[in-house]
């Protein structure tokens, strides 16, 4: 879909989906963005990256290479995505890539390094993830560790 960009957006060959809402003063390039989604002010989604549908990405928060998020996910405000633990790291090919799973939600300020947040699970406010989080784990701290688990996940 085209979407109609202004001097306060900058949006390169991207697929955007119906219904979406893209603020202004956003930075968004060859990315793919799901419908019913929102993107807040002062973000930045670079190439590559998927965003299935009603996924709210609160401002100020930066989506690098290599992340994929799934629906119904909410990204807090100030979120940041590393794809490159041993920066500066010229060599793409030792990038790794992020998977946030359907229904997860963010806190904001949180890190998140290159994992997998499983399904509904709950990344605390600024958490620092270096490691997975398994389906309907609650983790918290720097770095995150599982605090508990939301109801009908968790080990057997």
């Amino acid at each position: 879909m085209d979407y109609p960009v202004n001097d306060k957006q900058l949006i390169r060959d991207c697929r955007i989906g119906e219904g979406t809402k893209v603020w202004n003063f956003v930075n968004l390039y060859e990315c793919e963005i799901g419908r019913d989604c929102m993107i807040g002010t002062f973000t930045e989604i670079q190439a590559g990256v998927k965003i299935g549908d009603r996924t709210r990405v609160q401002s100020h928060t930066f989506i690098c290479e290599m992340v994929t998020i799934g629906s119904d996910v909410f990204v807090g405000h100030g979120v940041m995505f590393i794809n490159d633990t041993m920066p500066p790291q010229a060599d793409r090919d030792k990038w790794l890539p992020t998977i946030i799973e359907d229904g997860a939600s963010l806190g904001s300020n949180a890190t998140i390094l290159p994992v997998r947040v499983g399904k509904n699970a709950v990344v605390g406010a600024g958490a620092v993830v270096t490691k997975d989080v398994p389906d309907g784990a609650v983790v918290a701290g720097c770095p995150a560790r599982i605090l508990r688990y939301r109801e009908g996940y968790g080990p057997e």
